[in-house]
């Protein structure tokens, strides 16, 4: 982080340097102001949220104008893969492409390997494309702490296309659903018994379900296509054209299959997102979802921020360290602890 940090010493100059950088520059600058913007948006020093708070706010007006797409799935599904032959697709549509991907960091180091650009080696190197990996820095949901402030850099940037990738731990990825236009969730062929498909969590959020590797075991793709159908219609989250309670004016999640490596079926998706993107844009449900993922954004960033301040207060860093021997020890119910330091925050605060 030394260059970025460099960069940002005089607090006056950085700003509006890295603002027009984005707003105008050329390519290798735009990416470089991009790339030096949301290392400031990910840093932890007070004085870097200062000069990152004034540059969103800047930015702001210039956002909003792309489509944001989730991509979540289990690991080996294939994300990135797709996220490669979709970007690749949409470039030749004449759609700037942006990539937002998580890794997730060791609970032992504190490490990631961010290696997402070294498999999607095409996607990577294309002047349309801007690709980004964030640590998932102990943050819950499958996403970086960051990942909005980032996303509206992009779009601010002028990428018309915002794709965020899970780091792909499971059925917690929930968190991509509540900044994204379109959540999608990748399945494999294969991945499990019957019961595999109806899962609840990820499953009810999920606005389109995509099977990879279709061209593996065709067979076993058609049966996951069918049962996970079966099963949203179970959840009452698939429609059916034939049924009685259909609304066309409302989207129904529904499932298909590709096949990611051989680029079979990308144009077919993008087609189900544009249907998906007309028909939340006719029926308002657009706007409403950003305006309730606004405040959802609001409400967590006030929370990390409370949390923040509990941490640094006076009398909690007095207290803490006795309190957690204690609660070592076994002499204190840890809920106990909690209290008496949130009591001690509460009165001197």
């Amino acid at each position: 982080m030394g260059e970025p940090l460099r960069f940002f010493n005089v607090m006056n100059l950085a700003a509006p340097v890295l603002l027009d950088g984005i707003l105008h520059g050329a390519a290798p600058l735009q990416r470089r102001a991009m790339a030096k913007t949301i290392t400031l948006l990910e840093s932890t020093r007070a004085d870097h949220r200062v000069q990152a708070d004034a540059l969103l706010t800047a930015l702001l007006p210039h956002t909003g104008k792309s489509f944001r797409l989730g991509i979540s799935g289990v690991p080996g599904v294939g994300k990135s893969t797709f996220i490669e032959a979709l970007g690749l697709y949409l470039i030749g549509q004449g759609h700037r492409v942006a990539v937002l991907t998580i890794d997730p960091s060791s609970t032992v180091s504190g490490g990631s390997i961010l290696g997402d650009k070294t498999r999607m080696e095409l996607l990577s190197v294309h002047e349309q494309a801007y690709i980004r990996p964030s640590p998932s820095s102990g943050t819950l949901g499958g996403v970086a702490e960051k990942t909005r402030e980032a996303m509206l850099v992009c779009e601010a940037a002028g990428y018309d296309v915002v794709i965020v990738e899970t780091v792909g731990v499971g059925q917690s990825e929930t968190a991509v659903a509540n900044m994204s236009d379109m959540f999608v969730l990748m399945q494999l062929p294969n991945a499990g018994d019957d019961l595999q498909a109806i899962k609840k969590g990820v499953m009810e959020l999920a606005d389109l379900v995509v099977i990879n590797k279709a061209d593996l075991d065709p067979d076993a793709a058609t049966r996951a296509r069918a049962q996970i159908s079966s099963s949203l219609r179970l959840l009452g989250l698939h429609g059916s054209p034939d049924h009685v309670h259909h609304d066309q004016k409302i989207w129904h999640p529904q499932v298909i299959q590709l096949s990611a490596l051989h680029a079979q079926g990308v144009d077919a998706f993008w087609d189900k997102v544009r249907e998906f993107r007309g028909l939340q844009i006719a029926n308002g449900k657009f706007d409403a979802r950003r305006q309730k993922q606004a405040l959802a954004w609001m409400w967590e960033r006030i929370d990390a921020g409370l949390k923040t301040a509990f941490a640094q207060h006076p009398q909690v860093k007095m207290l803490l360290p006795e309190l957690t021997q204690e609660v070592l020890a076994g002499r204190m119910a840890a809920s106990t602890a909690a209290r008496n330091m949130l009591l001690a925050h509460a009165e001197k605060a």
